[in-house]
């Protein structure tokens, strides 16, 4: 499994409760740009339309050696989930305060996956927290190593 890109944000952004892995439907030559790299999950989020479960805002940049059969860089894309974890997904959003995000996209067994999570928004208060966490848990970390030298 390697992974192409990673949403930072999400995690910033979202208290991530329960992951899904869903494929993608993509078009021309947009699985040769995901292989380069050049895709940014940032600005992107993910609705239930129609009973289907679709990404916008996806920027995958066109392909250089493209000419004419590139395709739109931020077009809604389609996602493969089975029918029960929609209708999972349905219910949480549902709940107010819960949205889907896409948290990272990575190649497995040569196929474009994308994991969404189903996240609650942090208030500021909490980013704060964390960051003051993650700080000590880096700086007991490196305590330990220094100490063990």
């Amino acid at each position: 499994m390697k992974i192409i890109a990673n949403n930072k944000k999400a995690y910033h952004d979202y208290f991530i409760e329960e992951t899904f892995e869903a494929g993608l439907v993509l078009t021309g030559t947009e699985i040769k740009s995901i292989r380069a790299g050049q895709i940014s999950l940032k600005e992107s989020f993910c609705k239930i339309r129609g009973g289907e479960v679709f990404i916008d805002n996806m920027n995958i940049s066109p392909y250089e050696q493209g000419n004419r059969f590139n395709h739109d860089p931020v077009r809604s894309r389609k996602l493969l989930l089975h029918q029960h974890e929609i209708e999972k997904i349905r219910k949480r959003i549902d709940e107010r305060g819960y949205t889907l995000i896409a948290t990272k996209l990575y190649l497995k067994n040569s196929r474009a996956k994308l994991e969404i999570g189903i996240g609650k928004g942090k208030h500021h208060h909490d980013k704060r927290e964390t960051l003051k966490r993650k700080q000590a848990d880096r700086e007991s970390q490196r305590a330990m190593r220094d100490f063990n030298r």
